[in-house]
């Protein structure tokens, strides 16, 4: 870690900068639900008639769940289906009155497609409204009902395709034996619910696995057939919706040796220990052989387990060993030619998730992560770490959240214990054998499950290494060029629209050459990054790569920060990373310079780019960072209704006059905003009742035009259309990612670019919330939480003879108040 010098001063970290006012919107009529127009005699009548064959089918279901010995909570599935390019009244379909439940909703050919399960007794709901469609009017003199009705093309009793909201072409045959994610409702006692559906299912013949927990959802592992499911659909009535388990993809290259032993023993000379409480990289991988000399300063026994004991702790395949070197020391290569002290400011921690023999069932990859996380906590419960995790599986839930990666955003939220962690992932690997086809593998290979976290930090690759040995490899040509993202990379180009946009960050992850004689990519040492090998004594150390190695890198930077940082929350440390990253020129060259959609799809392959840990730890007299860590309370109750309730408004110390004598000299604003959603990841359409986030925030910056109450109401203008789906109208125009790009996902990060004299009256800086699950779903009992979040500010000019951080810091000791 670097020392400080007159350019590496200790970032600000502000306090007492929120005002918080009352968020009070701008009410203006939502845009309308668009349906189809209708025959409203002849639309209604043939609803009628399916609903009355529904509930003749109800009856027969009925006497099959008697016969079976259930004699409780009787009800049936309906399915409901939209005309082509329409959405059904989704909330409309949902009665918590009456106990019918929405579970499901996917698209199938463009048309909306959702399931309610409906108890004995309450098809009435809809009978109701279907024969007041026909016969009643609103006092605008429109049927009763219309928005619901006319919206909904189709009707029968649901089957087990109808509750599979997993990629269609997952779907088994019929007498395939899979293992199954069934996401159970939870009903009014989850404990009970769950336990119903567990007997009886073993009943049925079906094998089961773990669980997790979610806020409206119980998701258990289940192994057995199509047929298998689809009778505890009819017969138990607990069922919201079918997944496929995950298989884990295969990260594991064996690589050559290319240095010698006595490289590590003149290296362990300049090695200083950590300290007992220094932060600690935790791996979960495949156990790391700490015997390693380079290892053993790092890794001490008792931070080792494994997620199964009989498994033991010790790498059984090399992957968790490599990860281990590159997350202690970054690549070997650099490290190892070093003459200067190599001060070791963190730690290792390993816990084995992978078996020594076989594989694991493809069960609840987000049960054995969050058991893998407390065992470590198990071995040191106050210790700051960052949670390493390089393991992934398939890309078919483009962006969707699955039980593994809400999972993650559970535990990273702190959802069941109110302690946050700050979790890394790999966004996995393109297919090897078509990387010879670079750029477009990287395009059509989309971020790996878990990648889609909203809360954990996800990596993609680039890399700086293209030399090639001519004499060795004569014709062979790197892939990818300088700084350039890596043939590895996966990216979300094919994710829907909506999702978080990842990777986050991209480190180095190696590159690969082309073979003149076959025209494909293979791997070549010198384009690899150097780790320590699990076979240490025949070899110790080896070459390897991709987004895993990029990840363990990203990960050895987070534990820095918190060594040098240690009251920072893992929300900021995370803002830091990203805050930090920066664009290489070869980036902007294939993504951003004059293409369309050029900043989008930066992001989507690159992430914010590349991290600098110079810049995430460090401030300069030109370059200053302000951090502030705060909370508010973004809903309330207001008798009846549950409504948005705190906002921040932040008078950041700022350096005006400073500014105002710089003038005309460009400057550059960076604001990066993060905190740590809650998770609702059942499959019901993530529109406005059923969000997957808890809540939202928001950043925007007083513009030089505005005074602070045009700011105000703009910004309740701003959180009032985003809610309602409007475009914002924001100053777009000077920001590089724009307000609405920059609104996906729970870390949100813009620079602003302008001149001085501009960016002298932008000191207001206001957190605002949007919708989010904890309001529109207040039943669960969360509208009242707080939320954290992070924010972090930088003022860049490129004049080196300007101080900035000086005025700045003479102000921070000041109570910085809102003026009128």
């Amino acid at each position: 870690m670097p020392e400080q010098s007159p350019k590496n001063l200790p970032h600000l970290v502000l306090t007492g900068t929120a005002h918080t006012e009352v968020y009070s919107p701008i009410l203006k009529p939502g845009p309308k639900h668009k349906h189809p127009v209708r025959d409203r005699q002849q639309h209604g009548q043939t609803l009628l008639t399916k609903l009355e064959r529904i509930r003749e089918e109800a009856v027969e279901v009925g006497r099959e769940q008697s016969a079976f010995g259930i004699d409780t909570g009787n009800g049936i599935y309906l399915q409901f289906e939209s005309d082509p390019e329409f959405d059904l009244k989704l909330e409309s379909l949902e009665s918590v009155k009456e106990g019918i439940e929405l579970v499901a909703v996917k698209r199938v050919d463009h048309r909306m497609v959702a399931t309610c399960f409906v108890p004995e007794g309450k098809l009435d709901h809809f009978f109701k409204a279907f024969s007041e469609y026909l016969g009643r009017e609103t006092k605008t003199g429109k049927p009763a009902h219309q928005p619901l009705v006319d919206s909904i093309s189709d009707m029968r009793r649901a089957v087990i395709d109808a509750l599979w909201t997993d990629d269609i072409t997952l779907f088994p045959a019929d007498d395939e034996v899979i293992w199954w994610e069934v996401w159970l409702r939870v009903g009014d006692d989850r404990d009970a619910f769950t336990g119903f559906f567990k007997r009886h299912a073993q009943e049925l013949g079906l094998e089961l696995g773990r669980e997790i927990k979610f806020p409206e959802r119980t998701v258990v592992a289940a192994k057995g057939t199509k047929a298998q499911i689809a009778r505890s659909i009819t017969l138990l009535n607990c069922i919201a919706e079918l997944r496929r388990a995950k298989e884990t993809a295969d990260f594991f290259t064996a690589m050559r040796a290319v240095e010698q032993f006595e490289w590590i023993d003149d290296a362990l000379r300049l090695i200083g220990l950590p300290v007992a409480d220094a932060p600690a990289v935790c791996l979960l991988d495949t156990g790391v052989n700490n015997s390693h000399p380079l290892l053993d300063v790092g890794l001490n026994a008792e931070d080792m387990d494994a997620y199964e004991p009989a498994w033991g702790v010790r790498d059984h395949k090399g992957h968790g060993t490599e990860m281990a070197g590159l997350a202690l020391y970054g690549d070997l290569t650099e490290m190892l030619a070093t003459k200067d002290p190599i001060p070791l400011v963190h730690r290792l921690e390993s816990v084995k998730i992978l078996p020594p023999v076989g594989e694991n069932h493809p069960d609840l990859y987000g049960a054995i992560t969050e058991e893998s996380v407390a065992r470590a906590e198990v071995f040191a419960p106050h210790r700051r770490r960052v949670v390493n995790l390089a393991i992934s599986t398939d890309d078919k839930d483009r962006g969707k959240p699955s039980s593994w990666s809400a999972a993650i955003d559970k535990l990273s939220s702190g959802y069941a214990d109110d302690e946050r962690r700050l979790v890394v992932i790999a966004a996995g690997n393109t297919a090897r054998e078509n990387r010879h086809l670079y750029p477009y593998s990287n395009m059509t290979d989309g971020v790996q499950d878990p990648g889609q976290s909203w809360n954990a930090l996800t990596v993609g690759a680039y890399t700086e290494k293209c030399c090639i040995d001519e004499a060795e490899y004569p014709e062979w040509q790197p892939v990818a060029s300088y700084g350039d993202l890596s043939p590895c990379s996966c990216t979300s180009m094919d994710w829907e629209a909506g999702w978080p946009l990842k990777p986050d960050l991209v480190m180095e992850g190696g590159n690969m050459a082309i073979d003149p004689q076959t025209g494909l990519a293979d791997h070549v040492d010198s384009l690899d990054l150097l780790t320590t090998n699990r076979d240490f004594t025949a070899k110790p150390l080896v070459t390897t790569g991709d987004t895993s190695a990029a990840t363990a890198l990203v990960s050895r930077m987070a534990a820095i920060i918190q060594a040098h940082y240690p009251d920072l929350w893992a929300e900021t440390v995370r803002a830091l990373l990203v805050h930090s990253a920066d664009w290489t020129p070869a980036m902007m060259d294939r993504f951003a310079n004059g293409k369309r959609g050029g900043i989008r799809n930066l992001l989507k392959c690159c992430g914010y780019g590349v991290p600098s840990l110079d810049r995430a730890i460090w401030s300069a007299r030109n370059s200053l960072t302000m951090i502030v860590q705060d909370s508010l309370q973004p809903y309330e109750k207001q008798k009846s209704d549950f409504k948005t309730k705190d906002m921040h408004i932040h008078a950041i110390p700022w350096p005006v006059e400073v500014l105002q004598d710089l003038g005309d000299i460009p400057v550059e604003m960076r604001v990066t905003l993060s905190y740590f959603i809650e998770p609702n990841p059942a499959r019901r359409g993530w529109t406005r009742r059923y969000r997957y986030a808890s809540h939202g925030l928001r950043f925007d910056v007083k513009t030089p035009e505005e005074t602070l109450e045009q700011f105000r109401q703009r910004i309740n203008r701003a959180a009032y259309e985003e809610e309602m789906g409007i475009k914002s109208r924001s100053d777009a125009r000077r920001w590089v990612v724009g307000p609405d790009l920059r609104g996906l996902g729970s870390i949100h990060s813009d620079r602003w670019e302008g001149t001085a004299a501009e960016l002298a009256v932008r000191g207001y800086i206001a957190i605002y919330p949007v919708i989010g699950w904890w309001r529109e779903r207040h039943r669960l009992g969360r509208w009242n939480k707080k939320a954290r979040y992070s924010l972090v500010v930088s003022i860049l000019t490129p004049q080196e003879e300007v101080d900035l951080y000086s005025v700045v810091q003479n102000m921070v000791a000041a109570t910085v108040e809102i003026a009128d």
